[in-house]
């Protein structure tokens, strides 16, 4: 029983003894997704910071605007999967489009409701739809690229590639929806992330010649197996869960803090150089050729974001914060780079959309918690208490990655991720 999933082999990317940015992006037909896919991602960095501001705004409580944004994290983290998994079964433009028409609209219905000061429960029912409609762009782009790099060692230079990016956009998104908000109006950036979602999000859905095949079978039942069922990303999603809570942590006490001293535009300006700090360690960290081991790397490197986190709720000045931000943004790129990389040698191709979608549900669910909790702390404790959230997440999951770190070691696969009897035909579908 073989898998139905075809892949490219070198002849797009010749394997190298050291792979580099230059040859990833010689691919053939890479940036056919790649400029697309940065488009369509970037308004995914302006949600959580966009209505935290919107409602807080509205309802002058950061327990309330992180309430809101934590049932759109919480709606997507569960979503998203089920996302993924369509998208390995059906293909992902079957899937992409109408979540892009259902996010636009449910974020402006959102957007609409908080304006008219609308009560707190009517806001969660629109934050629920367009959490579960998020366009999964980062898992799909990923996808793509293990399609293109099957076997080769510019996967782990694919997977800093594509941190890298998606730091870029988390120094842009808030930096961005800040200003909008602030300077324009409070519901400019929602509104500016359903227009770009609803152009960025077609744009990448139009690229049908990337995308990985998916096995018809003609009268044959044919079953997916869940990559959940892999104990390695079960491991994995907890240690995404921790980095979740670095960021939803962050975005509300970054907001908090700069809201107390007087300064609210230095909140983009505070996470943009966190984001700034991960996007740079990643850029080094893809530029390697690593010869450590993937699962030991990521135990180092979660070590060192653990210990970077657990200083935050001491910073009382601008200077330390930015200075303890970048720190622990350098620290974050390593840990989500390793654990993307792993996703290759655990899960079998057929199943990677979904896998790549639970970590980054991950971390919505992580960011989402996280967010609600040190609105909590910051409503009702001394300013800066939220910032426990990030030391305690990253805590936890370090001490559950250590414990069951063994699973993160691949194992020979006893089953395909497409089964069943009858002929198999690998076809794109538009």
């Amino acid at each position: 029983m073989a898998s139905t999933v075809t892949t490219e082999q070198s002849k797009d990317s010749p394997a190298s003894s050291r792979p580099g940015y230059g040859q990833l992006l010689r691919t053939r037909g890479a940036w056919t997704f790649l400029l697309p896919g940065f488009a369509a991602r970037q308004p995914f960095a302006m949600l959580t910071i966009s209505i935290v501001l919107l409602v807080q705004h509205t309802t002058g409580s950061y327990g309330a605007a992180g309430a809101a944004a934590a049932v759109t994290g919480v709606s997507m983290a569960l979503f998203a999967p089920y996302s993924g998994r369509l998208a390995d079964r059906y293909g992902q433009r079957a899937v992409l489009i109408p979540g892009v028409l259902v996010h636009v609209a449910s974020g402006l219905t959102l957007t609409a409701l908080a304006l008219a000061e609308a009560p707190l429960w009517a806001l969660f029912v629109a934050a629920v739809p367009t959490g579960a409609s998020v366009p999964q762009i980062g898992p799909m782009v990923r996808a793509r690229w293990g399609v293109k790099l099957q076997g080769s060692p510019l996967m782990t230079t694919a997977a800093a590639f594509e941190s890298v990016t998606d730091e870029l956009t988390f120094v842009v998104g808030p930096l961005l929806a800040t200003a909008l908000c602030t300077a324009v109006d409070p519901a400019a950036g929602l509104v500016t992330e359903a227009a770009l979602t609803l152009l960025g999000g077609l744009l990448f859905a139009a690229q049908k010649s990337t995308q990985p095949l998916v096995a018809v079978a003609g009268h044959a039942r044919v079953e997916h197996s869940s990559a959940l069922r892999v104990p390695g990303v079960r491991v994995l999603i907890v240690t995404f869960l921790g980095i979740g809570s670095v960021f939803g942590g962050m975005q509300v006490s970054l907001t908090a803090f700069t809201e107390s001293i007087g300064e609210p535009g230095l909140n983009g300006v505070l996470y943009g150089t966190f984001a700034a700090g991960n996007m740079l360690s990643g850029i080094v960290c893809g530029a390697i050729a690593w010869k450590v081991a993937p699962q030991r790397r990521l135990l180092v490197g979660y070590a060192a974001l653990a210990l970077a986190a657990s200083g935050l709720w001491a910073a009382h000045s601008v200077l330390v914060l930015a200075g303890l931000g970048l720190l622990v943004g350098m620290c974050i790129a390593p840990a989500l780079i390793t654990g993307y990389t792993l996703v290759e040698s655990l899960v079998p191709a057929g199943a990677r959309t979904e896998a790549f979608t639970w970590l980054t549900g991950a971390v919505a669910l992580g960011q989402a918690a996280a967010v609600t909790v040190a609105g909590q702390l910051e409503d009702r404790f001394w300013g800066g208490a939220g910032f426990l959230v990030p030391m305690g997440g990253t805590l936890l999951a370090l001490a559950t990655l250590v414990a069951l770190r063994s699973r993160l070691v691949a194992r020979p696969r006893g089953r395909t991720v497409a089964r069943g009897v009858g002929h198999r035909v690998p076809v794109a579908v538009d």
